[in-house]
């Protein structure tokens, strides 16, 4: 039940119109009748109760004025259009825009991440720990880019987060090629987010290794993203090289190049995170929602809801019983 002191009239002013009908009533001259000739009889008393009105028919008489004055009411409260609003909503002022640009060379098949207890492989890790950062970036309109011996954009900037997830989940090891094109994958990002905000822009580039394919040198396309105010957080995954006795069999160095992750992110404004776990993997994504917050609630709308309907189904019904009590059988009889 909507309280009455939470109904606003977007025009009034037809309420002014309620007494018009009585106005008109008492305001107009009343109809002269003709003259006509009349029966004139010795006795006019058997007759006179031909022309009294019965009980029944004055009682619906005043029943279908009444009821026309309901319908009336009804149709000017319809015209005044009631609205009410709703509870306050809360709505994100400005999102950011960030591009995933994530690695899917043939090295993030490597198993040497640890879920908790249970070793998994490189891009599980990934994905796991990405999805949970986008569903928590509401508001912000973020992006995909894949990246091997090619870069492609899988999703482009969206805020169907859905969306980016399933992608993220559907993401081939080695679909891209076996070798790892960094600097490609960092153009195509910037090529993407220089047209938005300035104050918006974030690459968040994640990788196991170090460049050794495209055409774009990784460094050149980091001072492309500075000089388009763009800034890059990149991830570098994977477990420490190990050697000797302790070393697993099959494990392999790591190829990762942190010099050159690192000049990427400083030239930027930037940070460089380095990932051994699961766990530490996502301490970092939680780390770049610090550094890369989220605006939400800095504006409130309270949504507008119609509510004549109402009183105008409300006139139709009166409507239809006025028009049924004038053919309705009077219960009364005539003497």
């Amino acid at each position: 039940m909507i309280p009455l002191s939470d109904i606003v009239w977007h025009q009034w002013w037809a309420l002014w119109l309620l007494p018009l009908p009585v106005l008109v009533y008492f305001g107009l001259p009343a109809r002269q009748k003709t003259p006509g000739r009349a029966l004139r009889v010795p006795d006019s008393r058997p007759y006179e109760s031909l022309t009294q009105t019965s009980v029944p028919a004055s009682r619906r008489h005043w029943l279908r004025l009444l009821l026309l004055g309901l319908a009336w009411c009804a149709l000017l409260l319809a015209v005044a259009r009631p609205q009410s609003y709703g509870e306050p909503v809360g709505v994100p002022l400005s999102g950011r825009d960030l591009m995933l640009c994530i690695d899917i060379s043939g090295s993030m098949r490597e198993a040497d991440l640890y879920a908790g207890n249970n070793r998994a492989t490189r891009m599980a890790v990934v994905k796991q720990v990405a999805s949970d950062f986008v569903a928590r970036r509401d508001g912000d309109r973020i992006g995909l880019v894949m990246f091997g011996s090619q870069a492609y954009v899988q999703t482009p900037l969206t805020l169907d987060h859905a969306t980016v997830q399933h992608f993220l989940a559907e993401a081939a090891v080695g679909l891209a090629g076996r070798s790892t094109a960094i600097g490609d994958a960092i153009g195509l990002a910037v090529k993407r987010l220089r047209e938005r905000p300035e104050a918006s822009r974030v690459i968040i580039l994640l990788t196991d290794g170090e460049n050794s394919a495209g055409v774009v040198d990784p460094l050149a396309a980091a001072r492309l993203a500075a000089d388009n105010n763009i800034r890059i957080h990149a991830i570098g995954v994977g477990a420490d090289a190990q050697s000797g006795f302790n070393a697993p069999f099959g494990a392999r160095t790591t190829e990762l190049d942190e010099e050159t992750l690192k000049a990427i992110s400083q030239s930027t404004g930037g940070q460089y995170f380095r990932a051994r776990n699961q766990r530490e993997l996502a301490t970092i994504y939680r780390e770049i929602d610090r550094l890369e917050p989220t605006e939400q609630d800095a504006e409130e709308f309270r949504p507008l809801r119609e509510l004549f309907a109402w009183p105008l189904s409300a006139a139709l019904l009166f409507s239809v019983l006025w028009a049924l009590a004038g053919i309705w059988p009077s219960g009364g009889r005539q003497r």
